[in-house]
C-alpha cells in the first residue's frame, strides 16, 4: 500500500506580549483551513503552530508585572484564556505546538548558532542604530519612515551594544534571484516590496544583528556568555526544530521538510522571505516550498491593537455566534493576499446573508420538506438517473464545460435538473483550484454559487405545488428533493475546512453516512443512498437582528475597553495655594538626556548627565530607575527645575530635579517622566 502523500504547513508562532484578538486568529483559522482541506484530500499533514517566546519586550513586560520572563509567558500561553485555550476555542487542528522555551528547541538554536559561526556567517562586532523593540527589529536611519518603525510605526530606540552579525550580504545575489525568478514568495506584490526596499537599496542587504547583550532573555549563545541569540534567527528555525532537526525530541525532518507553505502576516514578511532562506543557505539545507505573506485584519479601517482600544476579543464573537461562523467569516469576507477590514456590520451581513438565508434556508427548507411530504424516508427509485450521472460525469473528466444540454427525454424539468447536476459536478474542480493558490474568500464564493443554484431550485420546481397531487407528482417532487439534498451534500463536504462542526450537524440532517462525506464522493453525483433518511435538526444560523446586535455590541466594547484601562488613583490635589510670585521663583528649563546610567549600589536611581543651554553639563539624579531603562533615555528631552539648591545622593551631587507625573496604578506607585519635543532648545525656559 502507497505511504499517504505529506504536506507540511506552518503558520508564525505567537509572540505571548499580550492579549489576543481577531486578528492573531485570522492567519491561524486560514492555516487550519488549508490544513483540514489537505487533509481531506488524503494527504499525511503535518500543522505547526506555537509560542515566539524570546525577546526584550517579553523580559521588559514581566519586570513590570513583577514575575520572571518565564512565569509571563507561560501565563499566557498555558493559563485559562491563553493562546492554548484561544485555539482550542477556535478549533484549530494543530498537529504540534511549539514553544521556543521548549528545551529540545534551545538545544538546537544552540547548535545552529555555533554550525554558522564555524562556517565562517557569524562574526563579532559592535551594533549602533535604531531598534524598535515592539517587533524586536534592526533598522537604519533611512528604512525609518517619519523617523519611525516603518512597520508598526511606533517609536525606535537608539541600541548600541557589542554582538554577532550574520552575513546576510553574503547571500543577498541568491535570495533575490530566488524572490525574484522563483514563486516563492507570494502574492507578486510582495516580492518588488522586498527586492526594492532592503535588497537594491542604497548600501544593499545588510548584514544582520543576530545576538544581543543588553538583557538575558534568549538562548543563550553558549561559548559567549553574556550573548543571547536575537530573537528571529530563533524563532526561524522553529519550522525545523519542531520535526526534531538538531535534536532527538521529534524525527520527522526527512518526511515533511522543505515546508509545503509558510502563512505569515505582511509585517514579518522581511524575516521569512529574506533572511530566512539565508540562514538556510548558509547551513546548506533545502528550501520551503511557498512563503505566503497575507495582510492585516483591520478594524474599521485602522489596524487592531490595545492601545487604540479597536481590540476584538474572538472570545466574545465565538460566544456570540459560534465558533464556525466566526470562521466561515473570517475567511469568506477578506481576499486572503490583501487588508480586510473587519466591522461589526459586515460580521452580521455575511452570517444573516450567507450563512442564514442562503445555507441555513437550503438546508432547513429540503430537510422540511421531505419530512413533511415523506416522513423523512424518500422512496425507492427517487435517486439520479442514468442521464444525470452521464452528465456528472462528463463535468467531472472536463469534457463539457457551460454547454448547453440537448433536452432531456422530451421532458422541460430535465433540464433544470441537468443544469443543477452540471454546477453541482463541476464544483469541486473549481473549489480545488482556488484552494490551492490559497483564495480562500473564492473557493467559498465557488460553493455559494451553486447553494444559491439549489435555492432557485426550489422556486423552479416549486415542491409545495407538486405535494398538492402527490398520485400524480409524487416521483418527481421526490427526485426533486433528491437532487437538492445530494448537491448540500457536495457543497457540505467542500465546506468542512470552514466549518467543520456546523458540517457534522448538516451531513446528519441530511443523512449522509461517512463515504458521503469524501473528497472522492465531492466529485460523484448519485453518492446518496435513493432512501436516505433525513431529519430536521435545529436551525443551525439564526437570523441576527441587525441594529438590536449592533448596540448590544458597541456597548460591550465600550465597557471592555474601559476594563482594559489601567486601575489609577491620582495624587489629591493640595488645598494650600500657592501666591505667583513664589510660583515663577522655580526655573523650569528644557534638559537633553546626553548620557545615563544606573547609580552603583542603588536600586532606584539612575544618573543623568544633561546638557541645559550653558555650555556646562548638568547631572541630576533621580529616582526612577524601576520605570526606565537608562539607554531609553538617551537623547531624550526632558524638563527641570534647575535653580535647586544642590544636594547629596549617594555620595553624588545633583543639581536640580527632573519633573515626572505620578499616580497609582492597582495598587503601585508608578512614575513618568515629563518629555517635551525634541525641538525644543535645550536651555529654553518653560513658562
Amino acid at each position: 500500500m502507497n505511504e499517504k502523500k505529506s504536506y507540511y504547513i506552518t503558520t508564525p508562532i505567537y509572540y505571548p506580549s499580550g492579549k489576543l484578538h481577531i486578528g492573531h486568529a485570522y492567519c491561524t483559522v486560514a492555516t487550519d483551513a488549508m490544513a483540514r482541506y489537505k487533509r481531506l484530500c488524503g494527504y499525511d499533514v503535518m500543522f505547526l503552530t506555537g509560542t515566539d517566546e524570546h525577546g526584550q519586550k517579553i523580559e521588559d513586560k514581566a519586570r513590570e508585572a513583577g514575575v520572571t520572563p518565564q512565569e509571563f509567558v507561560d501565563n499566557i500561553v498555558a493559563a485559562p484564556g491563553g493562546v492554548l485555550d484561544l485555539w482550542k476555542l477556535m478549533n484549530i487542528s494543530y498537529d504540534r505546538f511549539i514553544r521556543t522555551t521548549d528545551d529540545y528547541h534551545v538545544e538546537s538554536i544552540q547548535k545552529i548558532f555555533r554550525k554558522m559561526y564555524d562556517n565562517g556567517d557569524i562574526y563579532k562586532g559592535s551594533y549602533k542604530g535604531k531598534y524598535c523593540k515592539p517587533c524586536e527589529s534592526f533598522w537604519t536611519e533611512s528604512q525609518l519612515v517619519d523617523g519611525k518603525c516603518p512597520d508598526c510605526g511606533r517609536e525606535v530606540m537608539d541600541a548600541e551594544e557589542e554582538a554577532y552579525f550574520f552575513r546576510a550580504s553574503k547571500y543577498a545575489d541568491r535570495v533575490r534571484d530566488l524572490l525574484l525568478n522563483t514563486d516563492f514568495l507570494e502574492p507578486k506584490s510582495r516580492v518588488h516590496e522586498m527586492v526594492n526596499n532592503f535588497i537594491d537599496c542604497e548600501g544593499g542587504l545588510q548584514d544582520l544583528c543576530v545576538s544581543r547583550t543588553s538583557f538575558t532573555w534568549g538562548v543563550p549563545v553558549d561559548f559567549d556568555p553574556g550573548h543571547v541569540v536575537y530573537v528571529w534567527l530563533d524563532a526561524l528555525f522553529n519550522y525545523m526544530t519542531a520535526l526534531g532537526y538538531q535534536n532527538e525530541k521529534y524525527n520527522d525532518l526527512e518526511k515533511f521538510w522543505p515546508a509545503d507553505a509558510h502563512f505569515v502576516g505582511k509585517e514579518i514578511v522581511r524575516f521569512h522571505a529574506i533572511y530566512w532562506p539565508a540562514f538556510l543557505m548558509s547551513m546548506g539545507l533545502p528550501l520551503p516550498k511557498k512563503v505566503y505573506g497575507h495582510g492585516w485584519l483591520n478594524f474599521n479601517g485602522d489596524k487592531m491593537s490595545k492601545s487604540k482600544g479597536n481590540v476584538v476579543d474572538p472570545h466574545l464573537l465565538s460566544q456570540r455566534y459560534g465558533v464556525d461562523a466566526l470562521r466561515f467569516f473570517l475567511l469568506r469576507s477578506f481576499p486572503f493576499g490583501s487588508d480586510g477590514n473587519f466591522t461589526n456590520e459586515l460580521l452580521i451581513q455575511t452570517i444573516n446573508n450567507d450563512l442564514a438565508n442562503d445555507l441555513g434556508n437550503l438546508v432547513s427548507r429540503t430537510t422540511a420538506m421531505a419530512e413533511k411530504y415523506f416522513g423523512g424516508n424518500l422512496p425507492e427509485g427517487c435517486g439520479a438517473d442514468e442521464v444525470e450521472t452521464q452528465v456528472a460525469e462528463l463535468v467531472r473528466n472536463r469534457e463539457i464545460s457551460g454547454a448547453v444540454i440537448s433536452q432531456h427525454g422530451g421532458r422541460p424539468e430535465a433540464l433544470i435538473d441537468l443544469e443543477l447536476v452540471r454546477e453541482a459536478a463541476g464544483l469541486r474542480a473549481a473549489y480545488e483550484g482556488q484552494m490551492e493558490r490559497f483564495q480562500f474568500q473564492n473557493a467559498l464564493n465557488a460553493v455559494f454559487g451553486v447553494i444559491q443554484r439549489a435555492n432557485k431550485y426550489i422556486d423552479e420546481n416549486a415542491p409545495w405545488a407538486l405535494a398538492k397531487d402527490m398520485e400524480a407528482n409524487g416521483a418527481r417532487l421526490a427526485h426533486v428533493l433528491y437532487n437538492l439534498l445530494e448537491t448540500i451534500r457536495v457543497c457540505t463536504v467542500l465546506l468542512i475546512p470552514f466549518m467543520p462542526e456546523s458540517c457534522d450537524k448538516i451531513f446528519a440532517q441530511i443523512g449522509a453516512d461517512k463515504t458521503a462525506r469524501t473528497w472522492d464522493s465531492a466529485a460523484q453525483w448519485g453518492v446518496l443512498p435513493a432512501t436516505v433518511s433525513v431529519t430536521k435538526g435545529d436551525n443551525l444560523f439564526p437570523r441576527i437582528d441587525m441594529d438590536k446586535e449592533l448596540k448590544e455590541l458597541d456597548a460591550i466594547m465600550e465597557e471592555a475597553k474601559k476594563a482594559a484601562l489601567p486601575a489609577l488613583e491620582v495624587e489629591p490635589f493640595l488645598e494650600e495655594q500657592v501666591d505667583f510670585d513664589t510660583f515663577c521663583k522655580s526655573d523650569f528649563r528644557a534638559v537633553k538626556v546626553k548620557a545615563c546610567e544606573n547609580v552603583k549600589k542603588s536600586a532606584k536611581l539612575l544618573r543623568f548627565t544633561l546638557d541645559d543651554g550653558t555650555g556646562t553639563d548638568r547631572q541630576i539624579l533621580s529616582g526612577i530607575a524601576m520605570y526606565y531603562k537608562p539607554e531609553e533615555l538617551v537623547g531624550k528631552t526632558l524638563v527641570a527645575i534647575v535653580n535647586l539648591p544642590p544636594r547629596k545622593m549617594m555620595g553624588l551631587d545633583s543639581c536640580g530635579m527632573l519633573i515626572s507625573a505620578v499616580h497609582t496604578e492597582r495598587g503601585e506607585e508608578r512614575l513618568h517622566l515629563l518629555m517635551v519635543d525634541d525641538a525644543i532648545p535645550a536651555g529654553a525656559k518653560l513658562c
